[in-house]
């Protein structure tokens, strides 16, 4: 199992009063899985895939990342697991404006320490199979929505990570770029192996995951298995 949740809660104070987020959470993703975690605004999707990627800590409850439990560990060693493991896609891009989309993508394996020369060929390949080579040169302000999106699954991927969360990545995209952003990622799933796990209100995504896991004020109210044979 790549990750697994046991009874995991997440609180917040808000005033006088405290919001329960996650309420006792527990399932498990394999690998090569392509999940999806669906319901309504303030179901706690966002929250679940922050546990998840361990960018926040349970209140209580387990988080175990290939049998190792990580529910308490220091920010510097999530920070490493995240760097070496872990990719991310946001809605809204997270694309650093003053580098150009080669920059960007290349930034993750910059902040690894890997060797020039091999950052250059991993960032060149990943141009070219998110099909964004042409605007290698470009900064952000310059590109469509869409080509910002499959800059930050480049991004996401070029470190060979082990899972990747997607937070609602088709939200500010219309129907077309959207949908070919679904079935890029699908493609990077089947042939890359890449274990995906989104949030998102996208029937698009819906008809592709082979699981859909929906939460509802914080629990899991249904976990269905769906095109198992998809692969």
């Amino acid at each position: 199992m790549l990750i697994q949740l046991e009874e995991v809660k997440k609180d917040y104070p808000l005033g006088k009063t405290t919001v329960h987020a996650i309420r006792g959470v527990s399932f498990g993703i394999e690998e090569c899985e392509f999940a999806v975690i669906a319901g309504p605004s303030g179901s706690g999707k966002t929250t679940l895939l922050n546990l998840m990627g361990l960018l926040d800590h349970p209140t209580s409850g387990k988080i175990c990342f290939e049998d190792r439990d990580v529910s308490g560990i220091s920010e510097s060693e999530a920070t490493k697991i995240r760097k070496m493991r872990i990719g991310f896609i946001f809605q809204t891009f997270n694309l650093i404006p003053v580098l150009t989309a080669f920059e960007n993508i290349e930034l993750p394996l910059l902040l690894k320490g890997i060797k020039e020369k091999e950052r250059k060929e991993k960032t060149f390949n990943i141009l070219e199979e998110t099909g964004i080579g042409d605007i290698a040169k470009h900064k952000p302000d310059e590109l469509s929505g869409g080509e910002r999106q499959r800059v930050a699954i480049a991004r996401a991927l070029v470190g060979n990570p082990d899972i990747v969360f997607a937070d609602e990545p088709t939200a500010n995209l219309d129907s077309e770029t959207g949908f070919q952003i679904i079935h890029l990622m699908e493609k990077l799933n089947k042939i890359e192996g890449v274990t995906f796990v989104f949030s998102t209100h996208d029937p698009g995504i819906f008809k592709v995951a082979e699981r859909k896991i929906e939460l509802h004020d914080g629990k899991i109210s249904k976990d269905v298995v769906q095109n198992s044979n998809k692969k």
